[in-house]
């Protein structure tokens, strides 16, 4: 069988000149695509937008800015991380439901297998957790989600309301720091948005067809409130160490509205409060995620093989690993065929404005406790988080950099 053609007839309800027939393209090149960018995508969410964008616009021609753009404005509406979104939305769109799981594969192996071998080095040899390297990497760690805060508080909180919603949200996080606290602040502020704030609106454009029906969309996020209701029944109704993980894992990642580095506080309360995971191997961990490629995601395959539970090792890493894409996955594949509806509607786009500004609270807490009060231990951590902050905001160097001097120095601090 002959290669597709990068151009097919157009659609006629397409609404730009580039418009791709659902599910024509080939699994093997869908794989081969986001393997690439999932061994040499570094930087973060917004450079792997860029990378995708010249990937998959300008060089593979699989569809036009326009839609490309469209794609992306939905992945930052909903809750998840948006760069994995996009890249299942593609594969889907190119291959169909093998195409979608293909692009997840490509792009999160990786980075989530280099993290279980990084989770297996920290278990095999008792040193390396205390070690001033692994120091090194929990400081690095407080300079990332200090750049992470810096940069969504500019973004999201660009007036007083939000600014006082974000504010408002880490007071509640620090008074209750649990679930309950973090959920709380999330629904509230939405709530909030959705009542107080104000946007203006914005006249949507039409994007292409990725081959999901309405129908299957309501099933795909019946799913999605189903388990995120049902697990929390299910562990109060049947208790149960490993249903706890999966429900705690899966409320990660049904709730990280914002950014990848959201995920830190929300994964902090499901395995440190229970002692599955020490904050020294937390933060460790946390540290070597930002020197891999790929999403910041695959950080769950590292607690799931590093936690002392009842999933552990290579088996554990990859159950996380799947449980906290589910709930990414079951959204945007099911918002598709209603982006168009959904977004036209302001208090929408308010609530969300208001659960934006909440997450940048929830970060910020997180930036306090665990991060910074278990690696700032004295003017000598102070001094590497604050040059590490400097070399990321400012100087712009590469994370991947930063990483290793950070852990370099906390080596020779040591």
């Amino acid at each position: 069988m002959s290669n597709p053609p990068d151009h097919v007839p157009p659609n006629p309800d397409a609404s730009s000149g580039l418009a791709i027939v659902p599910g024509s393209g080939r699994l093997g090149e869908v794989l081969l695509a986001f393997l690439k960018l999932g061994l040499t995508s570094f930087g973060g969410p917004v450079a792997h937008l860029g990378y995708f964008r010249t990937e998959f616009v300008d060089r593979r021609r699989w569809l036009d800015d326009r839609s490309y753009s469209d794609l992306v404005a939905l992945c930052q509406f909903l809750p998840g991380p948006a760069s994995s979104q996009v890249g299942m939305a593609l594969g889907m769109q190119r291959a169909g439901w093998p195409g979608a799981l293909a692009a997840w594969s490509g792009f999160t192996l990786p980075s989530a297998l280099a993290l279980i071998a990084f989770a297996y080095g920290i278990a095999q040899f008792s040193g390396l957790a205390a070690s001033g390297a692994v120091h090194g990497l929990k400081v690095v760690a407080v300079a990332v989600v200090a750049q992470a805060v810096w940069g969504m508080a500019g973004s999201l909180c660009p007036d007083k309301p939000r600014a006082a919603l974000a504010v408002l949200a880490a007071l509640l996080t620090l008074v209750l720091p649990s679930a309950v606290g973090q959920v709380g602040a999330i629904v509230v502020s939405g709530l909030i948005g959705w009542r107080l704030l104000k946007l203006p609106h914005q006249e949507p454009v039409p994007h292409i067809g990725y081959g999901v029906s309405r129908r299957t969309g309501v099933l795909l996020l019946a799913i999605f409130f189903g388990l995120l209701l049902g697990l929390p029944l299910a562990q109060w109704l049947m208790p149960s160490a490993t249903l706890g993980l999966v429900e705690g894992f899966y409320r990660a990642g049904a709730l990280v509205f914002g950014g990848g580095h959201v995920v830190l506080p929300l994964l902090q309360s499901s395995v440190v409060p229970a002692g599955l995971v020490g904050n020294a191997d937390f933060l460790a961990g946390y540290g070597a995620a930002q020197a891999v490629p790929g999403p910041l995601f695959t950080f769950a395959a590292y607690l799931g093989a590093v936690m002392d539970g009842p999933l552990m090792g290579w088996m554990g890493g990859l159950v996380m690993l799947v449980v906290i894409f589910v709930p990414a996955a079951l959204l945007v594949l099911g918002a598709l065929p209603f982006w168009d509806a959904l977004r036209q509607r302001d208090a929408v786009r308010s609530a969300m404005a208001g659960v934006n500004a909440a997450v940048v609270g929830l970060l910020l807490s997180a930036l306090y406790d665990p991060v910074w009060t278990s690696a700032i231990h004295g003017r000598a951590d102070f001094g590497l988080g604050l040059a590490a902050f400097g070399l990321l905001v400012y100087a712009r160097v590469s994370p991947v950099i930063v990483v290793v001097l950070g852990a370099a120095a906390g080596w020779v601090l040591n």
